[in-house]
């Protein structure tokens, strides 16, 4: 076990300094990646040390450090999203007159050379909408460059459930942004 990692198990200050230090940017990235909101990583970032503070005490040493932090870090984001209610809209709220002829169409032509790209906003967009689990898989695969088997440690699943984590996560991908480049594609026709 890191001698840091013990030293601050045993209650010294700098030490648990240290293990900030060395590790707030990764705890940070892994929140930030899965509530795609830099203020509510920040305070995100600040429960997951608060949770190791608590909880350091706990760490056996069966796995990397690295792991188990990340495995912590991963928990505390998933509690928040699971109490996160969504909020409840009346469909009548949702329906609106709209006039038959929408204004701004005849304002510039589209842009017909970029209407096949797709931007980092949809890429956004469509890495929020997938599930946890799955934008998890993806991110520390696709984004972070972790292998398969060190995703499987840090979540505690088998190597089987991250590469199929991952499959179902690109293949969701793949789906939202062929239909916003569809939709797209329809709206540039439509204002021609």
């Amino acid at each position: 076990m890191d001698s840091v990692v013990v030293r601050a198990q045993a209650g010294d200050h700098d030490a648990f300094s240290e293990l900030y230090g060395k590790h707030r940017r990764r705890v940070f990235s892994i929140c930030l990646n899965m509530v795609r909101d830099f203020s509510l990583a920040e305070d995100l970032t600040q429960e997951a040390f608060l949770q190791l503070h608590r909880k350091l005490s706990t760490f056996r040493g069966d796995s990397a450090f690295t792991t188990w932090l990340h495995r912590l870090t991963f928990n505390i984001v998933l509690i928040h999203l699971r109490r996160r209610a969504l909020p409840v809209v009346s469909l009548n709220h949702l329906i609106t007159d709209t006039p038959d002829d929408p204004l701004g169409h005849d304002f510039g032509a589209p842009d017909l050379a970029q209407a096949g790209v797709v931007d980092r906003l949809d890429i956004d967009r469509a890495l929020s909408a997938l599930a946890p689990g799955y934008r998890n898989a993806f991110v520390l695969h696709d984004i972070e460059g972790f292998e398969h088997r060190e995703i499987a440690s840090m979540n505690s699943r088998s190597l089987g459930n991250s590469k199929s984590q991952l499959y179902k996560a690109r293949r969701a991908m793949r789906d939202t942004l062929s239909a916003r480049r569809v939709s797209r594609t329809i709206k540039l026709e439509t204002r021609s």
